[in-house]
């Protein structure tokens, strides 16, 4: 999955966001509805946003990006902060 692609997926999850948001507050689903759907956005986005970090890493490193694959989900959610 190149950059461009992996921008469009974060950008695309990012307007879900806003729409749940919208959802919720037209009344249209509920609270516990936004928060479970924005629990898997937010594991989603985190899951992206390491994958790119990781290939822009190995570009600066003289590796080819297209070797780094995504960790898990579990894996990402699990990092230290």
């Amino acid at each position: 999955m190149d950059e461009k692609t992996l921008l469009h997926q974060i950008s695309a999850l990012v307007d879900d966001e806003h729409k749940l948001r919208t959802q919720l507050q037209a009344g249209k689903i509920t609270e516990q509805e936004e928060h479970d759907r924005l629990g898997d956005i937010e594991a989603q986005l985190d899951q992206l946003w390491d994958l790119l970090r990781r290939r822009r890493a190995a570009k600066l490193q003289g590796v080819s990006p297209d070797e780094v694959q995504p960790h898990t989900l579990d894996e990402v959610e699990r990092y230290l902060q």
